[in-house]
């Protein structure tokens, strides 16, 4: 399937259905065989043809400014197929050349006229060409990433929505700290996504603009006078807008801003798999991985049904922000380039590592089984003690903050003599003046006051359902 067909309109919602295929068997077969998309953008054969395309964008803008005959750029553009440059051919070329660009035209212009070989990669330079193909793969996986980030979000909207009013611990410092509800919990999820996905909009603007064709020091030596002209026709061409007038090559902080938010989206992803991680724990108990049936856990103990996929997202959670230092590392460059951090393939392997994670993230939510029995006995197991806020504040009315705080911290302290913290708090002179045991009971349910969280769900799910099906702004 062409990357074209998954881009339309038509296309994005086979994306989906496909990203929802993808949930549903990664289980059994691991999200690399779903991030095709990726692998495919940043394949060698992909590259040839994407190489083959920018040269034939440069050949058209060099001929409209009149550098080269037009007959020439017709044919460098008719015979940019990968099929006049065999990969197996290029490959054979690059063992005796040593380098990939003359080897590629080596075979390329042996499939062309001499008018038209003479004037193929005329005046250019390989950083310009293969920066800009990489530009291009960039922009097509940001959008491969944008379109399944977009399925994530649907898929964990219908989870927040499902458990919008589902009581569960809200834990601080790994603590029982306030009840609230599950669906809150993933409503934070939610937004950061849309975040993550602005985010990437932004990048991909700048993206749009770092096409280039400055020349080897990015002064436009040896492109002739019309050199600026060509080079913003040649973003034309590729159908981006001119690029930046500055030579970013000694910088290269666009590609740097690419790896830092894809490596901030996996971190985002990161802790969804350790919160989903530590929910399966036995002593917690809340959620669990639906396992494929037949599936083994553990090799010599039977009992055990180890996570799998949110193991999967804390580790590349924290493998790929490692990569993003690689590309971190080549700004700061020695004098107008060089290529010590070989941020090229770097780039691609973190792109690739980013749409995996997002598909591995559709398994997880797809097969996640939330346990509200087990989130409302954890919610009773102190006693009460979860809900000793509610307490305090009911007793404002009487007392200031300050008494209410000790009168509630005295009652607290004696849980440990009493059998329940309800005991303890009638148990106070103070409080049992205040409120009856009704009243007291009352407070005690952790499920109370909870509407403000669903509430809030309701604001999350409904900022996201209108940002659904939004696409980058184009860039002037």
């Amino acid at each position: 399937m062409s990357r074209s067909a998954l881009t339309s309109s038509r296309g994005a919602g086979l994306r989906r259905g496909l990203i929802a295929l993808a949930a549903s068997l990664s289980a059994l077969t691991g999200p690399q065989a779903f991030a095709q998309s990726s692998r495919e953008i940043f394949s060698p054969q992909n590259e040839i043809a994407l190489v083959m395309k920018v040269e034939a964008a440069l050949a058209r803008a060099q001929a409209s400014e009149g550098v080269i005959p037009a007959e020439a750029a017709r044919e460098i553009t008719a015979r940019s197929d990968p099929s006049f440059a065999p990969l197996a051919d290029v490959e054979a070329a690059r063992r005796t050349t040593g380098h990939r660009m003359v080897a590629l035209l080596q075979v390329w212009r042996s499939r062309l006229s001499e008018n038209a070989a003479s004037h193929l990669h005329f005046g250019a330079t390989t950083v310009d060409i293969y920066d800009t193909v990489l530009t291009l793969q960039l922009i097509e996986a940001v959008d491969s990433i944008l379109e399944d980030l977009e399925a994530l979000e649907a898929s964990l909207v219908e989870l927040a929505v499902r458990h919008r009013a589902t009581p569960v611990v809200g834990r601080t410092l790994g603590r029982h700290a306030l009840p609230l509800t599950y669906g809150k919990r993933v409503s934070v999820w939610v937004g950061e996504l849309g975040r993550h996905r602005e985010r990437l909009c932004e990048t991909r603007a700048r993206l749009s603009r770092s096409s280039i064709m400055k020349g080897a020091v990015g002064s436009y030596a040896g492109l002739g006078q019309r050199a600026v002209e060509v080079e913003d026709r040649f973003g034309a061409e590729l159908g981006l807008p001119a690029p930046f007038e500055d030579d970013w090559h000694a910088s290269r902080d666009v590609y740097a801003e690419t790896a830092l938010s894809v490596s901030l989206l996996s971190r985002t992803l990161g802790r969804y798999g350790q919160d989903i991680f530590l929910m399966q724990m036995d002593d917690i108990a809340e959620a669990a991985e639906t396992r494929p049936q037949g599936s083994v856990g553990s090799s010599s103990m039977p009992h055990k049904v180890n996570p799998e996929l949110s193991e999967s997202l804390i580790h590349a959670s924290r493998v790929l922000p490692r990569q993003a230092e690689v590309i971190l590392d080549d700004v700061v460059n020695v004098f107008e380039r060089d290529n010590v951090s070989r941020p090229n393939a770097a780039m691609g392997d973190l792109m690739i590592g980013a749409e995996a994670m997002i598909l591995d993230a559709a398994a997880l939510t797809a097969a996640l089984a939330v346990d509200a029995a087990a989130m409302r006995r954890n919610l009773d197991r102190t006693g009460g003690l979860i809900s000793a806020q509610a307490v305090t504040q009911a007793l404002l009315a009487r007392l200031s903050q300050e008494q209410a705080e000790e009168a509630v911290r005295r009652a607290v302290a004696r849980v440990q003599t009493e059998t329940s913290f309800e005991k303890a708090l009638l148990a106070e002179p103070e409080i049992a003046r205040i409120l009856s045991p009704a009243e007291i009971h009352r407070l005690l349910d952790p499920t109370r006051g909870l509407e403000t969280a669903a509430r809030q769900v309701d604001r999350v799910v409904a900022a996201s359902r209108a940002r659904a099906g939004q696409t980058c702004p184009t860039p002037n």
